[in-house]
Protein backbone atom coordinates (compact mmCIF):
# COMPACT_ATOMS: atom_id res chain seq x y z
CA UNK A 1 0.00 0.00 0.00
CA UNK A 2 1.35 3.62 -0.58
CA UNK A 3 0.58 6.45 1.88
CA UNK A 4 -1.34 8.91 0.18
CA UNK A 5 -0.81 11.81 3.66
CA UNK A 6 3.18 11.42 2.04
CA UNK A 7 1.86 12.98 -1.10
CA UNK A 8 1.22 16.76 -1.06
CA UNK A 9 -0.41 18.80 -3.68
CA UNK A 10 0.17 22.92 -3.44
CA UNK A 11 -1.91 23.78 -6.56
CA UNK A 12 -3.00 23.32 -9.61
CA UNK A 13 0.11 23.52 -11.60
CA UNK A 14 2.99 23.00 -8.83
CA UNK A 15 2.90 18.99 -7.54
CA UNK A 16 5.86 18.31 -5.00
CA UNK A 17 6.05 14.13 -4.40
CA UNK A 18 7.48 13.14 -1.45
CA UNK A 19 6.84 9.43 -1.81
CA UNK A 20 9.17 6.49 -4.09
CA UNK A 21 6.51 6.42 -6.98
CA UNK A 22 8.09 9.29 -10.19
CA UNK A 23 5.24 11.62 -11.11
CA UNK A 24 5.38 11.90 -15.20
CA UNK A 25 3.10 13.82 -16.96
CA UNK A 26 3.01 13.92 -20.81
CA UNK A 27 3.44 17.40 -22.73
CA UNK A 28 2.95 18.38 -26.43
CA UNK A 29 5.42 17.61 -28.91
CA UNK A 30 5.99 21.54 -29.38
CA UNK A 31 6.88 21.73 -25.57
CA UNK A 32 9.36 18.99 -25.91
CA UNK A 33 10.91 20.03 -28.81
CA UNK A 34 11.23 23.73 -27.58
CA UNK A 35 12.55 22.22 -24.14
CA UNK A 36 15.15 19.84 -26.13
CA UNK A 37 16.03 22.96 -28.27
CA UNK A 38 16.86 25.29 -25.17
CA UNK A 39 19.67 22.45 -23.98
CA UNK A 40 21.49 23.68 -27.53
CA UNK A 41 23.70 26.66 -26.66
CA UNK A 42 24.77 26.92 -30.10
CA UNK A 43 20.97 27.15 -31.37
CA UNK A 44 19.98 29.60 -28.77
CA UNK A 45 22.92 31.82 -29.92
CA UNK A 46 22.10 31.72 -33.57
CA UNK A 47 18.20 32.34 -32.28
CA UNK A 48 19.20 35.42 -30.73
CA UNK A 49 21.58 36.61 -33.60
CA UNK A 50 18.52 36.27 -35.63
CA UNK A 51 15.94 37.93 -33.41
CA UNK A 52 18.98 41.05 -33.88
CA UNK A 53 19.03 40.99 -37.13
CA UNK A 54 15.67 41.31 -37.58
CA UNK A 55 15.17 43.82 -35.01
CA UNK A 56 17.76 45.69 -36.55
CA UNK A 57 15.88 45.52 -39.69
CA UNK A 58 12.21 46.71 -38.72
CA UNK A 59 13.85 49.45 -36.40
CA UNK A 60 16.11 50.29 -39.43
CA UNK A 61 15.17 54.09 -39.36
CA UNK A 62 15.28 54.46 -35.48
CA UNK A 63 19.02 53.57 -35.69
CA UNK A 64 20.58 55.34 -38.50
CA UNK A 65 18.31 57.86 -40.71
CA UNK A 66 18.06 61.30 -41.96
CA UNK A 67 14.84 62.28 -40.48
CA UNK A 68 14.46 62.68 -37.03
CA UNK A 69 12.44 60.17 -34.76
CA UNK A 70 10.61 62.91 -33.01
CA UNK A 71 10.52 66.61 -33.36
CA UNK A 72 8.58 69.84 -33.08
CA UNK A 73 8.19 71.33 -36.89
CA UNK A 74 5.94 74.70 -37.53
CA UNK A 75 3.83 74.36 -34.49
CA UNK A 76 2.95 70.56 -34.74
CA UNK A 77 4.23 67.25 -32.96
CA UNK A 78 5.72 64.78 -35.64
CA UNK A 79 7.40 61.32 -35.81
CA UNK A 80 8.69 61.07 -39.11
CA UNK A 81 11.55 57.89 -37.93
CA UNK A 82 8.28 56.06 -36.27
CA UNK A 83 5.83 56.54 -39.19
CA UNK A 84 8.69 55.09 -41.37
CA UNK A 85 9.52 52.18 -39.18
CA UNK A 86 5.93 51.61 -38.84
CA UNK A 87 5.33 51.53 -42.74
CA UNK A 88 8.14 49.15 -43.44
CA UNK A 89 5.13 46.86 -42.65
CA UNK A 90 3.31 45.32 -45.47
CA UNK A 91 -0.35 46.54 -44.05
CA UNK A 92 0.52 49.36 -42.59
CA UNK A 93 2.56 50.90 -45.10
CA UNK A 94 -1.51 51.82 -46.77
CA UNK A 95 -2.73 52.91 -43.52
CA UNK A 96 -0.37 55.15 -42.11
CA UNK A 97 0.03 58.10 -44.52
CA UNK A 98 4.14 59.16 -45.12
CA UNK A 99 4.88 62.42 -42.67
CA UNK A 100 4.91 65.27 -44.71
CA UNK A 101 7.14 67.01 -45.27
CA UNK A 102 9.59 65.03 -44.26
CA UNK A 103 9.27 62.35 -46.94
CA UNK A 104 9.16 64.70 -49.32
CA UNK A 105 11.53 64.36 -52.33
CA UNK A 106 14.57 66.66 -51.50
CA UNK A 107 13.46 68.07 -48.59
CA UNK A 108 17.10 68.56 -46.28
CA UNK A 109 15.03 67.77 -42.20
CA UNK A 110 18.80 69.24 -40.57
CA UNK A 111 18.65 72.57 -42.36
CA UNK A 112 14.50 72.72 -41.94
CA UNK A 113 14.21 72.30 -38.34
CA UNK A 114 16.31 75.14 -36.90
CA UNK A 115 18.00 74.87 -33.42
CA UNK A 116 14.72 76.27 -31.32
CA UNK A 117 12.71 73.66 -32.98
CA UNK A 118 13.31 69.99 -30.57
CA UNK A 119 14.07 67.18 -32.15
CA UNK A 120 15.08 63.86 -31.57
CA UNK A 121 17.57 62.01 -33.67
CA UNK A 122 18.74 58.31 -34.24
CA UNK A 123 22.42 57.65 -33.49
CA UNK A 124 23.45 57.64 -36.73
CA UNK A 125 21.61 60.72 -37.99
CA UNK A 126 22.58 59.60 -41.56
CA UNK A 127 20.50 58.05 -44.50
CA UNK A 128 21.73 55.17 -46.58
CA UNK A 129 22.18 57.42 -49.41
CA UNK A 130 23.04 60.77 -47.82
CA UNK A 131 26.11 61.71 -49.19
CA UNK A 132 28.75 64.23 -47.44
CA UNK A 133 32.22 65.90 -48.24
CA UNK A 134 34.58 63.37 -46.67
CA UNK A 135 35.30 60.27 -48.58
CA UNK A 136 36.60 56.83 -47.40
CA UNK A 137 36.91 57.96 -44.45
CA UNK A 138 37.99 55.56 -41.50
CA UNK A 139 35.82 55.10 -38.54
CA UNK A 140 34.60 57.92 -36.44
CA UNK A 141 32.77 59.28 -33.55
CA UNK A 142 30.52 60.93 -36.14
CA UNK A 143 31.18 58.19 -38.98
CA UNK A 144 31.32 54.54 -36.36
CA UNK A 145 32.43 52.51 -39.86
CA UNK A 146 33.75 55.74 -41.87
CA UNK A 147 32.21 56.57 -45.28
CA UNK A 148 32.10 55.12 -48.90
CA UNK A 149 34.04 56.67 -52.37
CA UNK A 150 30.79 59.18 -52.50
CA UNK A 151 30.80 60.04 -49.01
CA UNK A 152 27.94 57.68 -47.90
CA UNK A 153 27.79 56.33 -43.97
CA UNK A 154 28.68 52.79 -43.78
CA UNK A 155 27.28 52.08 -41.01
CA UNK A 156 23.56 53.60 -42.12
CA UNK A 157 24.26 51.11 -45.30
CA UNK A 158 25.20 48.52 -43.31
CA UNK A 159 21.85 49.06 -41.21
CA UNK A 160 19.11 49.25 -43.99
CA UNK A 161 21.38 46.74 -46.52
CA UNK A 162 20.41 44.17 -43.34
CA UNK A 163 16.40 45.12 -44.54
CA UNK A 164 17.34 43.70 -47.53
CA UNK A 165 19.04 40.29 -45.57
CA UNK A 166 16.12 39.41 -43.94
CA UNK A 167 13.57 40.17 -46.81
CA UNK A 168 15.28 38.13 -49.23
CA UNK A 169 15.42 35.76 -46.75
CA UNK A 170 12.09 35.30 -45.41
CA UNK A 171 10.41 36.13 -48.66
CA UNK A 172 12.09 34.02 -50.94
CA UNK A 173 11.86 30.66 -48.81
CA UNK A 174 8.31 31.62 -48.22
CA UNK A 175 7.78 31.41 -51.98
CA UNK A 176 10.28 28.17 -51.94
CA UNK A 177 8.15 26.62 -48.90
CA UNK A 178 4.77 26.82 -50.60
CA UNK A 179 5.95 25.72 -53.69
CA UNK A 180 7.56 22.56 -51.95
CA UNK A 181 5.01 22.02 -49.30
CA UNK A 182 2.71 21.56 -51.88
CA UNK A 183 4.15 19.54 -54.58
CA UNK A 184 5.48 17.65 -52.03
CA UNK A 185 2.48 17.08 -50.47
CA UNK A 186 0.79 15.52 -53.44
CA UNK A 187 3.46 13.82 -54.42
CA UNK A 188 3.51 12.14 -50.99
CA UNK A 189 0.17 11.50 -50.42
CA UNK A 190 -1.33 10.12 -53.77
CA UNK A 191 1.49 8.68 -54.96
CA UNK A 192 1.30 6.23 -58.46
CA UNK A 193 1.71 8.62 -61.47
CA UNK A 194 1.60 12.06 -59.66
CA UNK A 195 4.35 11.15 -57.33
CA UNK A 196 6.26 10.08 -60.57
CA UNK A 197 5.65 12.93 -62.42
CA UNK A 198 7.32 15.52 -59.49
CA UNK A 199 9.68 13.30 -58.87
CA UNK A 200 11.06 13.89 -62.21
CA UNK A 201 10.19 17.12 -62.14
CA UNK A 202 12.45 17.72 -59.34
CA UNK A 203 15.11 15.62 -60.23
CA UNK A 204 14.98 17.71 -63.59
CA UNK A 205 15.50 21.27 -61.35
CA UNK A 206 18.38 19.55 -59.02
CA UNK A 207 20.23 18.78 -62.14
CA UNK A 208 21.56 22.32 -62.52
CA UNK A 209 23.40 24.38 -60.33
CA UNK A 210 21.49 26.48 -57.96
CA UNK A 211 23.47 29.80 -58.08
CA UNK A 212 24.21 29.27 -62.18
CA UNK A 213 20.31 28.54 -62.53
CA UNK A 214 19.48 31.58 -60.77
CA UNK A 215 22.36 33.77 -62.64
CA UNK A 216 20.93 33.01 -66.02
CA UNK A 217 17.30 33.91 -65.61
CA UNK A 218 18.24 37.10 -63.49
CA UNK A 219 20.40 37.78 -67.13
CA UNK A 220 16.98 38.10 -68.55
CA UNK A 221 15.27 39.75 -65.78
CA UNK A 222 15.66 43.66 -64.20
CA UNK A 223 17.98 43.22 -61.41
CA UNK A 224 15.98 44.52 -58.45
CA UNK A 225 15.55 43.04 -55.09
CA UNK A 226 11.73 41.55 -56.62
CA UNK A 227 13.24 39.85 -59.49
CA UNK A 228 16.17 38.28 -56.83
CA UNK A 229 13.60 37.22 -54.07
CA UNK A 230 11.00 35.59 -56.90
CA UNK A 231 14.00 33.73 -59.05
CA UNK A 232 15.31 32.63 -55.60
CA UNK A 233 12.04 30.99 -54.85
CA UNK A 234 11.04 29.27 -57.73
CA UNK A 235 14.49 27.64 -57.72
CA UNK A 236 14.81 26.49 -54.15
CA UNK A 237 11.80 24.63 -53.75
CA UNK A 238 13.10 21.17 -54.88
CA UNK A 239 14.80 20.24 -51.27
CA UNK A 240 11.56 21.35 -49.18
CA UNK A 241 9.56 19.24 -51.48
CA UNK A 242 11.61 15.94 -51.44
CA UNK A 243 11.62 16.05 -47.42
CA UNK A 244 7.79 16.65 -47.73
CA UNK A 245 7.12 13.74 -49.95
CA UNK A 246 9.50 11.72 -47.79
CA UNK A 247 7.77 12.82 -44.75
CA UNK A 248 3.96 12.26 -46.33
CA UNK A 249 5.02 8.62 -47.07
CA UNK A 250 5.87 7.90 -44.33
CA UNK A 251 2.79 9.28 -42.09
CA UNK A 252 0.04 8.49 -44.87
CA UNK A 253 0.17 4.80 -43.78
CA UNK A 254 -0.02 5.11 -40.07
CA UNK A 255 -2.61 4.87 -37.55
CA UNK A 256 -4.35 8.08 -37.33
CA UNK A 257 -4.56 8.86 -40.77
CA UNK A 258 -5.87 5.36 -41.40
CA UNK A 259 -8.67 6.28 -38.39
CA UNK A 260 -9.25 9.44 -40.13
CA UNK A 261 -9.76 8.23 -43.74
CA UNK A 262 -12.53 5.35 -42.27
CA UNK A 263 -14.57 8.43 -40.52
CA UNK A 264 -15.13 9.68 -43.90
CA UNK A 265 -12.22 12.60 -43.98
CA UNK A 266 -11.45 13.75 -47.35
CA UNK A 267 -7.94 14.06 -48.92
CA UNK A 268 -7.89 17.90 -48.02
CA UNK A 269 -9.07 17.56 -44.72
CA UNK A 270 -6.27 14.94 -43.98
CA UNK A 271 -3.56 16.91 -45.88
CA UNK A 272 -4.02 19.90 -43.93
CA UNK A 273 -4.95 18.83 -40.45
CA UNK A 274 -3.48 15.43 -39.80
CA UNK A 275 -0.40 15.24 -42.18
CA UNK A 276 0.87 18.50 -42.74
CA UNK A 277 0.96 19.75 -38.86
CA UNK A 278 3.02 16.26 -37.94
CA UNK A 279 5.21 17.02 -41.04
CA UNK A 280 6.68 20.44 -40.49
CA UNK A 281 9.22 20.30 -38.11
CA UNK A 282 11.63 18.38 -40.58
CA UNK A 283 10.30 21.72 -43.47
CA UNK A 284 11.27 23.74 -41.12
CA UNK A 285 14.95 22.25 -40.61
CA UNK A 286 15.43 22.55 -44.62
CA UNK A 287 13.89 26.37 -44.24
CA UNK A 288 16.27 27.43 -41.86
CA UNK A 289 19.10 26.55 -43.97
CA UNK A 290 17.35 27.44 -47.41
CA UNK A 291 17.48 30.81 -45.62
CA UNK A 292 20.92 31.09 -44.91
CA UNK A 293 21.72 30.10 -48.55
CA UNK A 294 19.28 32.79 -49.84
CA UNK A 295 21.42 35.51 -47.83
CA UNK A 296 24.47 34.27 -49.79
CA UNK A 297 22.89 33.99 -53.17
CA UNK A 298 21.95 37.34 -52.94
CA UNK A 299 24.97 39.03 -51.71
CA UNK A 300 26.54 37.21 -54.61
CA UNK A 301 24.26 38.63 -56.83
CA UNK A 302 24.62 41.73 -55.78
CA UNK A 303 28.58 41.21 -56.18
CA UNK A 304 28.12 40.16 -59.84
CA UNK A 305 25.59 43.61 -60.27
CA UNK A 306 22.51 41.06 -60.75
CA UNK A 307 20.76 41.90 -57.46
CA UNK A 308 20.46 45.31 -55.35
CA UNK A 309 21.06 47.72 -57.84
CA UNK A 310 23.05 51.17 -55.87
CA UNK A 311 22.36 53.60 -54.26
CA UNK A 312 20.27 50.95 -52.45
CA UNK A 313 22.22 49.32 -49.93
CA UNK A 314 22.93 45.56 -49.99
CA UNK A 315 25.80 43.82 -48.24
CA UNK A 316 26.72 42.28 -51.30
CA UNK A 317 27.61 45.71 -53.57
CA UNK A 318 28.71 46.89 -50.16
CA UNK A 319 31.08 44.26 -50.61
CA UNK A 320 31.60 45.18 -54.34
CA UNK A 321 32.37 48.48 -53.77
CA UNK A 322 34.80 47.76 -51.06
CA UNK A 323 36.43 45.65 -52.81
CA UNK A 324 37.33 47.65 -55.58
CA UNK A 325 38.75 50.54 -53.35
CA UNK A 326 40.35 47.72 -50.79
CA UNK A 327 44.17 49.60 -51.37
CA UNK A 328 42.35 53.10 -50.32
CA UNK A 329 40.66 51.84 -47.68
CA UNK A 330 40.60 48.32 -46.63
CA UNK A 331 38.65 48.44 -43.39
CA UNK A 332 35.32 48.86 -45.63
CA UNK A 333 35.62 45.27 -46.54
CA UNK A 334 35.16 43.92 -42.81
CA UNK A 335 31.55 45.08 -42.13
CA UNK A 336 29.88 43.40 -45.04
CA UNK A 337 32.04 40.12 -44.68
CA UNK A 338 31.07 39.59 -40.84
CA UNK A 339 27.57 40.54 -41.17
CA UNK A 340 27.15 38.36 -44.04
CA UNK A 341 29.01 35.67 -42.09
CA UNK A 342 26.74 36.13 -38.93
CA UNK A 343 23.71 36.28 -40.43
CA UNK A 344 24.46 32.08 -42.47
CA UNK A 345 26.07 30.98 -39.28
CA UNK A 346 23.02 31.79 -37.40
CA UNK A 347 20.31 30.07 -39.46
CA UNK A 348 23.16 27.32 -40.08
CA UNK A 349 23.05 26.92 -36.24
CA UNK A 350 19.03 26.92 -35.66
CA UNK A 351 18.94 24.80 -38.03
CA UNK A 352 21.45 22.29 -37.20
CA UNK A 353 20.41 22.13 -33.27
CA UNK A 354 16.40 21.90 -34.12
CA UNK A 355 17.30 18.76 -36.15
CA UNK A 356 18.75 17.45 -33.31
CA UNK A 357 15.44 18.44 -31.21
CA UNK A 358 13.26 16.67 -33.37
CA UNK A 359 15.17 13.92 -34.12
CA UNK A 360 13.81 11.15 -32.23
CA UNK A 361 16.87 8.71 -32.40
CA UNK A 362 18.53 11.70 -30.01
CA UNK A 363 15.53 12.09 -27.76
CA UNK A 364 13.50 8.40 -27.45
CA UNK A 365 11.02 9.48 -24.41
CA UNK A 366 7.93 11.64 -24.97
CA UNK A 367 7.86 12.22 -20.88
CA UNK A 368 9.18 14.61 -18.65
CA UNK A 369 9.96 13.89 -14.67
CA UNK A 370 8.41 16.63 -12.45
Amino acid sequence: MVDNSATTVSCATTVSCTTAIPCTTTISYKRRVWRRFRTHRRGMFGLAMIVVLVGVAMTAPLIAGNVPILCHYQGAWQAPGVVDCLRRFPILDRVIPPSYPFSKAGFDAKEALSEDDFSLWPPVAYGPSETTRVSLAGPSKRHWLGTDEVGRDVFSRMVHGTVVSVQVGIVSMGIAGVLGIFFGAIAGYFGRWVDAVVSRVIEIVICFPDFFLILTVMVWLEPNITNVMVVIGLTRWTGIARYTRGEFLRLKEMDFVVAARANGAGAARIVLRHLLPNALAPILVTISFGVAQAILIEAGLSWLGFGVQPPAPSWGNLLRSAYDHYRDAPHLVYPPCIAIFLAVLAHNLVGDSLRDAIDPRVHATGKVKV
